[in-house]
């Protein structure tokens, strides 16, 4: 590892020119249709794996035979593809790494993921011209650990969920040679940077081998739970809160750091990464698009825009919250709207067809009875009115209504409406 320059700016004001004057927007891509709705919103990389050893193999991952076509429409994008072989192997699962690494030496990525290192040692046998990122799951929390995987071939971090802004600004400082990554958008995780072992207890899937059927998420029933701590006299720290008499105890609240999208391009932050490749298309669409345009304001010298939290509040399920990142512990930001305030979204544009309609995948029941937004990229969402467009099914029969799970022809002349934009009810 060259150390000439590593202590040659402690100012942290001092940006690191890595990848351009603002980071780069790193997207999940669970299969190809989210990989698709990543790039129209405006991802500059994407991460996704394939096989049994990335994270999400369990429930968000691509065939191998795939992977050319993902590839392929990523680079006619000018969009990096990230592979992610970040599970923590055990012996008997070595062969089984090193076949996926030669597979995916006949379609290259442009970078792996990894957190463990007897895994990164046979990436750089069986792929060494791939650059190598750290996963979020090796829980890199200071420079040495940085540096750490620098001199062990890694040309990037992403840095731990755990960190405060303060620790983030000193570890910038000290490593102005590698590329640093992070969480700004997403599910936070009540273990150390994902290394949980819940899953595996309940379910005997191994959250470390991706296969997490995420049980911090699911629901139980509270028999009555608040915690007071003792040196902390009636104030409450931990509280069950039932809901049809049960709660997600559990579940940690969601990360959201868009208010600091310009702090972390100042810092020299190389990506700033998107949580969520088990997520809907929906909500990358909604989320992917605020990024995008907050990244692109900033770079412009602009402000958040008006509308950039109320749109990440209406895709949340849980309250947003800036997590570790504030020197004064965790701030929640806003909570996510009631069932009957929140603006579903309620279908995808698949294609057009000859005769100027529009091929759809529905997302959840829509009547044509209903004012809708079109999602367009940039935070612009025009209004169709009711009555300005009609609904029939693929055999041409006519349709006042259209369910989820279904394909449908949507009939309107909105200029606003293209291939792969969502329409949510306004």
């Amino acid at each position: 590892m060259n150390t000439s320059t590593e202590n040659k700016s402690d100012n942290p004001d001092i940006a690191r020119p890595i990848l351009g004057e603002m980071p780069e927007l790193l997207c999940p891509a669970g299969n190809m249709e989210k990989l698709e709705t990543a790039v129209t919103y405006g991802a500059d990389a994407v991460y996704l794996g394939a096989g049994d050893l990335n994270l999400r193999s369990a429930g968000a991952g691509f065939k191998w035979e795939e992977l050319p076509t993902a590839f392929e429409l990523c680079r006619n994008n000018n969009v990096q593809v990230y592979f992610c072989v970040n599970a923590y192997p055990k012996e008997k699962d070595l062969a089984k790494v090193r076949a996926d690494l030669e597979k995916l030496a006949e379609c290259p990525p442009d970078g792996l993921i990894i957190a463990d290192p007897g895994v990164l040692m046979l990436a750089a046998d069986v792929l060494p011209d791939i650059p190598v990122h750290i996963s979020t799951q090796a829980n890199t929390g200071n420079s040495e650990a940085a540096k750490f995987w620098q001199k062990f071939g890694a040309s990037r971090v992403n840095l731990a969920r755990e960190l405060s802004a303060a620790d983030v600004t000193d570890i910038a400082g000290k490593c102005p040679e590698m590329e640093l990554e992070m969480f700004v958008h997403g599910a936070m995780c009540m273990a150390i940077s994902g290394r949980c072992f819940l899953s595996a207890w309940l379910n005997d899937r191994s959250a470390n081998m991706g296969r997490c059927t995420h049980p911090c998420r699911f629901e139980y029933k509270a028999t009555g739970m608040r915690v007071e701590e003792k040196t902390r006299p009636g104030q409450d720290v931990w509280e069950a809160v039932e809901h049809d008499g049960y709660t997600e105890f559990f579940a940690a609240e969601d990360l959201c750091l868009v208010h600091y999208v310009r702090m972390l391009a100042k810092l020299g932050i190389a990506s700033l990464k998107i949580e969520g490749r088990t997520k809907s298309s929906s909500y990358l669409a909604q989320v992917v698009d605020v990024y995008r345009t907050v990244i692109d304001k900033a770079k412009e010298g602009g402000s958040l825009p008006g509308n950039a939290l109320e749109e990440l509040t209406n895709a949340a399920t849980r309250p947003l919250t800036t997590a570790f990142f504030k020197k004064s512990g965790p701030s929640t930001i806003a909570q996510p709207p009631s069932k009957e305030d929140r603006k579903p979204v309620v279908g995808r544009v698949l294609e057009q067809r000859e005769d100027g309609s529009w091929l759809i995948s529905v997302k959840a029941r829509w009547e044509n009875d209903c004012d809708v937004h079109i999602i367009v990229p940039g935070l612009d969402r025009p209004l169709v009115k009711a009555g300005g467009y009609s609904f029939e099914a693929t055999n041409k029969e006519p349709k006042d209504v259209v369910h989820s799970g279904t394909q449908a022809v949507l009939h309107c002349d909105s200029p606003e409406i293209g291939p792969g934009l969502f329409f949510r009810k306004a």
